[in-house]
């Protein structure tokens, strides 16, 4: 075979790897995006780019086959269906401090469910694994908690902050719309 014939040769099995990494780059981006929805974009933006936020993503899901999960026995959940119900009830006469047993009880939650405590950032990270709908949600819940110690949160931000905290609180606990309606009563 002629020289030309190997160069060919090369150039076009290089074309084909070079095809087949776009491809599977473009699939892990694809997976990654529907697996963490808003996360991706928020990772993204923070990381700076997209293979940074990818390899923070993918991070992520190898810790978090590190977790050591489990469902929580009846009684447990009971437990803290019960204290949701004083905390939600509390809101009324005292919204900070009920904002702040929201957050105490999610994590409260999150622990007795496996996850680990580290800081808000990183609890963050590890529960968007599970519940990335969520996350956004989550952060920003703990945020008001945090702004009302200083003055800067409504009311308004505190209802809000307990609403996102009970989607979570509901997800970690995996009450049923049952639970959830005799709890509000």
């Amino acid at each position: 075979m002629p020289d030309w014939g190997w160069i060919v040769i090369g150039i076009a099995a290089a074309v084909v790897v070079a095809m087949i990494v776009a491809a599977a780059r473009v699939n892990r981006t694809r997976r990654l995006k529907g697996t963490f929805p808003p996360e991706y974009d928020r990772t993204a933006d923070e990381a700076g780019s997209r293979g940074d936020a990818e390899a923070e993503l993918r991070e992520r899901q190898r810790r978090h086959e590190q977790f050591d999960l489990r469902p929580l026995p009846p009684d447990v959940r009971e437990r803290y269906l019960e204290q949701w119900r004083t905390t939600q009830e509390r809101f009324v006469d005292d919204p900070h401090g009920a904002a702040v047993e929201a957050d105490h009880l999610v994590l409260g939650v999150m622990r007795a469910r496996g996850y680990p405590a580290e800081g808000i950032d990183q609890r963050g990270d590890d529960i968007s694994v599970d519940y990335p709908d969520l996350v956004a949600n989550y952060r920003s819940a703990h945020d008001v908690a945090v702004r009302q110690a200083t003055g800067e949160a409504s009311t308004e931000d505190l209802r809000h902050a307990m609403r996102h905290y009970r989607a979570l609180f509901d997800e970690l606990l995996e009450t049923n719309a049952e639970e959830r309606l005799r709890v509000r009563q």
